[in-house]
Order: structure tokens, then C-alpha cells, then sequence
């Protein structure tokens, strides 16, 4: 099979000129609440003046980063990129289920990779081990972290406003706040 038999499709929100690209590792809890945010800014920027794009950043010391990451890329080629949505959803509402406790200890050290798949699938609605082998999906995971590294990209969540890194953008600000960031780069763009 190859990669463009089963692509996957973008993970964004909204359509316009401006593009904001928001790094995230789907088991970390700062990351969680930026994708939280990210429906109502796209809602308060205007659909039409910025796209949203998630992108992915697995970091080692969330030890079944990678697993969890390739899943929802597998989702997203299985599904689309609203089932992919979906499974970061539930990711993010029980992380706990995917994590570990202080990044080395806890029940996670007895789930395998394959337990983690199941999870994943259920969150899916479908079954993603077929998805998960897919060539398209080992390409976008390596993609992601080619991309990341070569934006000099280090930690979650982080974010990029015209492909230039954001660093002044934290989780911890408002949508507000992010806008006082995003909008210039969405009036010039007008």
C-alpha cells in the first residue's frame, strides 16, 4: 500500500490567509489547554481570516508520546481529521489514562503499546491497527518531528504565526491575548 492510498488530512480550524501553527504533544497538560482553546479562537479571529494548524511535537520524557501521537494520525487517515479531533478530545479529558505519574511510575508501566491502540481505537469508534501501520502515517509522524526540529521547536505546547515561532504565546494566556499576538499578522494579510 502506499502513503497516498490512505492520506492524512490536515488537523486545523479555519481557512484563512493567516496561519498559526500550534505544536502540541497530546498527553501534556499544557497542551491540553491550548487545544481547548483553539475552536473559540478560530471562532473569534473569523474562519475566514485564520487557519489553525495542529501541529504534532512528541517529546520523550511523556513516555508513550510517540504511540499516542502515530494514533491519532492513524485516526485521522482511518477517519478524518474530525475523528482524529475527536481522539485528542478524549486524550485530553483522561490523560491520566495515557501518562504517566511524574513521567516514570504509576499503571501506565503495564500497559503495552498495543493496550494504548485499544484505547485509541475506542476513542475512534473504529478499530486503528490497520491505520496505524499505514506508510501515510509513519511519513506524517516523521514529518512532524522534522518539521519541529527544523522550526527549533522544543517544548509543548508552542506556537508559530507566519511559519515564525511565537515566543511571547503561552498556554496560560487568553484568547484575548493571543489575538493581540495573531491579529497584526491577520491585517497585514487583509
Amino acid at each position: 500500500m502506499t502513503a497516498d492510498a490512505h492520506p492524512v488530512p490536515p488537523l486545523t480550524f479555519g481557512h484563512g490567509p493567516t496561519e498559526l501553527e500550534v505544536f502540541l504533544e497530546p498527553t501534556c497538560p499544557y497542551s491540553k489547554r491550548a487545544f481547548e482553546k483553539l475552536p473559540a479562537l478560530s471562532a473569534a479571529a473569523g474562519a475566514d481570516r485564520l487557519t489553525v494548524r495542529i501541529r504534532f511535537l512528541s517529546q520523550p520524557w511523556h513516555l508513550y508520546s510517540g504511540v499516542v501521537t502515530r494514533g491519532i494520525l492513524a485516526a485521522a487517515a482511518a477517519g478524518g481529521a474530525e475523528t482524529a479531533l475527536a481522539v485528542m478530545t478524549g486524550i485530553f479529558a483522561d490523560r491520566e489514562a495515557f501518562e504517566f505519574d511524574g513521567h516514570c511510575r504509576g499503571a501506565n508501566m503495564d500497559r503495552t503499546p498495543a493496550d494504548i491502540l485499544r484505547a485509541l481505537s475506542a476513542l475512534a469508534g473504529r478499530d486503528l491497527t490497520d491505520a496505524f501501520c499505514f506508510k501515510s502515517v509513519d511519513r506524517a509522524l516523521r514529518w512532524n518531528v522534522r518539521y519541529g526540529r527544523q522550526m527549533g521547536v522544543h517544548s509543548s505546547p508552542s506556537f508559530a504565526i507566519a511559519r515564525m515561532v511565537e515566543p511571547q504565546m503561552s498556554s496560560g494566556q487568553s484568547i484575548d491575548e493571543w489575538l493581540g499576538l495573531i491579529r497584526p499578522h491577520m491585517d497585514a494579510a487583509a
